[in-house]
Formats: structure tokens, sequence, C-alpha cells
């Protein structure tokens, strides 16, 4: 029986949306399977010349076409040309013409880029501002390595660059900043992460809640939910976190919405969730591998796919402009490794986001629609000095609705939550 939420997206498609047939690999005349294309035009009238934006969601695993329907109408109230495509082995794009689930084994970052370009292709764009977010940037990176002439900006949201290199980047910042307690504003919090781990919080949930209730609802929830556990309260709360920060199959996949299995060759080969722990506290991997019993039919890392860094510093040479988004409270991918993706391409535009999670395709969406539109405009010079007009903006997408989640049930009022 038809899942009800396949139903909706195929609905979905069908009026806003097309297929396209792609080769599961490499071999030509093999198998094939329908590659769901969503595409929202704008509701009013884009100013002259305005460029279609290609929005890639993060994960591996995030489906395009139910989670970002709130997204697709900010952007044509907005005035763009929204592409979005369904992640092959996701959703949509998950099973072959014969119904059957693709193999791990095809579905990989490279593949997925050029099932990018068939969907520009299919949609007659010739050209558009590739907005990608977390690993979505990745994957919009790879596109412009084996597409550049499909790329006419790129905005990279929450970047994802060198997984090797971003992770001791991504390990000295939390380290820094809920660890050791460098920064005198988060010094209460970091001592009470620490005396959690010293009254036996196994470091894997403690990562867990740090690492979502931080990012999504900020540090004085965090500190709320740490003191209410030491004394022995929200118990009950503190177990569902842990198990939502983790991405358990009861609080994180879902159909249509997020399927982590056949993307596993992109996670844990290729982007780096298969890096082996350090040992050091608050270590992402402990979320993504440390379960080694989880993991015995995962491919363990490889080789990234190229080399993302020198990539983009080709963009300087190409003329191609770059935009670069970081949200202050990003633990997955932190400002640092923002600030090193911008300053690959001298002239980029590094927009700060104050009060704000990992990707603000999923927990600020009308900044990063704004964001977008200035750029399909060509005016990404500008966006640095609108960051804090950008910050200001009402809040939507499902990210901010996690953190609403998570104030109300920690009972923390959101403008205490918002520092």
């Amino acid at each position: 029986m038809r899942h009800p939420l396949e139903a909706l997206a195929r609905a979905v498609v069908r009026r806003d949306g097309l297929t396209v047939s792609r080769p599961v690999g490499a071999k030509p005349g093999g198998a094939t399977f329908p590659l769901a294309v969503v595409r929202t035009r704008p509701r009013r009238s884009a100013p002259p010349g305005r460029l279609p934006v290609l929005a890639i969601p993060g994960g591996p695993g995030m489906a395009s076409v139910v989670p970002y329907a709130g997204l697709r109408r900010l952007a044509a109230a907005e005035g763009l040309d929204l592409v979005m495509v369904e992640h092959r082995g996701v959703g949509l794009s998950r099973r072959d013409q014969l119904g059957a689930d693709l193999p791990v084994a095809s579905v990989t970052a490279e593949a997925a880029a050029d099932d990018l370009a068939a969907a520009l292709d299919a949609a007659r764009v010739e050209r558009a501002v590739v907005y990608g977010s977390s690993y979505g940037s990745f994957l919009a990176q790879v596109l412009t390595a084996r597409h550049p002439g499909r790329v006419a900006a790129l905005v990279l949201d929450s970047p994802l660059l060198s997984p090797r290199e971003d992770l001791a980047a991504v390990r000295a910042h939390r380290r820094r900043l809920l660890w050791d307690g460098e920064d005198p504003a988060l010094a209460p919090v970091a001592a009470a992460v620490r005396e959690a781990a010293r009254a036996g919080v196994p470091m894997a949930e403690l990562t867990a809640v740090v690492q979502e209730v931080h990012d999504r609802a900020g540090p004085a929830v965090l500190l709320s939910l740490l003191r209410s556990r030491r004394e022995g309260r929200r118990l009950r709360t503190w177990r569902w976190v842990a198990r939502l920060g983790t991405g358990d199959p009861e609080t994180g996949d879902r159909r249509c919405v997020v399927e982590r299995d056949l993307v596993a060759g992109i996670a844990h080969g290729q982007i780096g969730f298969g890096l082996p722990p350090d040992g050091g506290p608050l270590d992402p991997q402990l979320l993504t591998a440390g379960d080694r019993s989880a993991l015995t039919s995962r491919p363990t890392a490889t080789a990234e796919p190229f080399d993302a860094p020198a990539r983009l510093a080709e963009l300087a040479g190409s003329g191609t402009p770059l935009v670069v988004v970081s949200a202050d409270r990003d633990l997955c991918t932190p400002p640092p490794v923002a600030e090193r993706a911008a300053g690959l391409v001298p002239g980029s535009a590094l927009v700060r986001l104050g009060s704000t999670g990992h990707s603000a395709l999923d927990g600020h969406q009308l900044a990063a629609v704004r964001i977008a539109a200035a750029v399909a405009d060509g005016a990404a010079h500008h966006l640095p000095g609108l960051a804090d007009h950008l910050t200001a903006l009402p809040r939507r997408g499902h990210g901010h609705l996690r953190g609403l989640a998570l104030r109300e049930v920690v009972g923390v009022d959101s403008a205490s939550a918002r520092s």
C-alpha cells in the first residue's frame, strides 16, 4: 500500500513538476528510474533578468517535494522561479522503473549531481543560481565541478567542504565553546555539560542533546535542560531529545521526508559520516560512526569525490559569484568552516545570521529566500550588510518548528532562547 505522503508528493509533482528518466548506473542500456522534479513559478512579477534558483536540501537523505512545500510558497511569493529535485534513492526517486529500490552503490554524489543537470535540462533552465544547504552545499559544489556552465552563481548555506578537514574544525569549535567554556557567555553551559559527563551521562547521548538543543533552540534552552536533568526532572524530555539528535528511526526517518538507508554510500563513504570518533568530548562522529553494529552493511569512509577547496578556489578565476551563509549557533558546519569557504574566493559574500542554527533553508527560510533572490538579481555583494535585517525576519521552516517544540517542552520562553 502506498504511503500517504508518497501519494501527496506524487500529486504535487503532477501539478507542479515532471519526472525525468535517469540511468541507475553508468552502464549504457541498463536500468532506469524516474527522477522527480518540482518547479514553483513566481506568483508575482519578478525583476527583469532574474535567474531561476535550484535549491538543494541537506542530508543526505532529505526529500524535496514534501518537506519544502512551505519554502516553495515563500519563494513564489517573493517572485522566485524555484526548482527542486528529489534526490536519487529518496522519496519519489527511490525506486527503479520496475519498482525495486535503487542499489546503494548507484547512489553517489557524482550521480546525484548529474541528476541535477538533467533536471535543469528537462525544465529548460540553461543556467541557475544554485543554493545548497549543508550536504546540499557539497552536492552544489560537485555540480559546479562537473557542469560548470549550468551554475550562474553559488550559494553555500552552512557549507560542507572537505569532510576530513572540516571535522577537525568542527571538533575544535564545539569543544572550545561548550566544553572548555572559552566564550564567557557560554561558560555556564559548558560547565553544565562537563558536570553531566562527570555524572555518567553517556557521551554519545550528551553530544546528541547538546547538538540538537543548542542548534535549534539556543544555549538558554540547553542550559535549562541540563540543569533539569541534574535535578532528576524532565527525564522523558531528555530521552526524547537524545533520540531526536541521533536520528533514531522513531523520531527521525520518515517516508518521503527523511530516508537514510539508500544514501549510506554518500553519507558514510563520501562525506565523512563513517570516520571514527577521536575519543574526545562532543564528537559528532559519535552520532554517525560510533555504533559499529549498525554500520556493518554501510560503506566505510573512502576518498572524497573531489577536492572541494581547490575547486572552490577556481571560482575566483571563473567569475562565478559565491555567497556563503553562516549561522552563529551551527555546531554541524560551524562558522569557522563557513569562513574558510568564503576565504577561498576573493570577493565572495559572507552572510552571518545571528540566533540561527544549522541550515537557513530549514530553520530561517525567509532569510534563505531573500538571499537567493538577491543573488538571482545580481546583488550578492549587498548581502553582508543586510545580515542583521535578514536575521530579524520572521522565522519559518521545519528546523524553526523543532526549536519551538524544544522550547515548549523544556519550558523556556522564546525571548530567552533567542540569546
